[in-house]
């Protein structure tokens, strides 16, 4: 969700600001996604650098944002049948951010429609640091061997192991890159991108972004429906590089 400090700025106000009225686009967003049943809707919220890298007044903003947005907006995501949960480093949050985010999560936690994932103090490389440790923790006490991991092993570590890999990226204020955000899930993901900021992002926008990837064709590598693959068994080796 990009964008929120340069709405301020085209309008000469304090970033603040932006970042106030993208904290209301959330819940626009939010309640979209329930309305059409949308199963899983994670939003980038904070990121690492975010929290390591920002003025320490914006950062202390943004987690009052964070508090005042779950106490007012839990119950509508009761009345959507929204579930809230999170991923992330989050036990790096104040005491009092954390304990307002495990109250919107237990108050929602019998909800059976949307499920909105905040990724807070969040990193994709962080995670997968994360996730190598606790897999090197659990060959040690195993006893696995370096040649039984795979895919699926790194898999059961990430922050998102409950979660499928996204099906639509969508990315916000026109950026050509995906700022450390879901690196591993994102292999295959669709991505979108739209010059909107996110404080004018709304449901209709994400409607816009899932009509446009209704349109595409999934590969996952392979090949198109239809396309024949090309025969190369007969082709002499030094005709199978590039350019020939």
């Amino acid at each position: 969700m990009d964008g929120n400090g340069r709405w301020a700025g085209k309008r000469s106000l304090k970033r603040f600001f932006g970042h106030q009225q993208g904290a209301e686009a959330v819940q626009y967003v939010v309640e979209t996604a329930s309305r059409i049943g949308l199963p899983w809707l994670t939003l980038y919220a904070f990121s690492l650098e975010n929290n390591l890298r920002r003025p320490r007044t914006e950062v202390n903003f943004l987690m009052r944002l964070l508090k005042t947005y779950l106490t007012n907006n839990v119950q509508r995501m009761n009345d959507n049948n929204v579930r809230i949960q999170y991923v992330g480093r989050t036990a790096e949050l104040p005491e009092e951010v954390r304990e307002r985010m495990h109250w919107a999560a237990e108050a929602t936690r019998h909800n059976t429609g949307t499920v909105l994932t905040l990724a807070l103090n969040y990193g994709g490389r962080s995670e997968l640091v994360d996730a190598f440790r606790g897999l090197y923790a659990e060959m040690q006490r195993k006893g696995l061997r370096l040649e039984d991991v795979d895919e699926s092993d790194i898999h059961r570590h990430l922050y998102t192991a409950h979660m499928p890999d996204p099906d639509l990226l969508v990315r916000t204020s026109g950026e050509m890159r995906i700022s450390n955000f879901l690196l591993w899930q994102i292999a295959y993901t669709e991505i979108y991108v739209t010059g909107r900021l996110w404080p004018d992002f709304r449901g209709i926008h994400m409607l816009e972004a899932i009509e446009d990837y209704q349109r595409r064709e999934r590969r996952y590598g392979g090949l198109s429906d239809g396309t024949e693959s090309d025969d190369v068994s007969s082709l002499p080796a030094n005709q199978l590089v590039a350019g020939r």
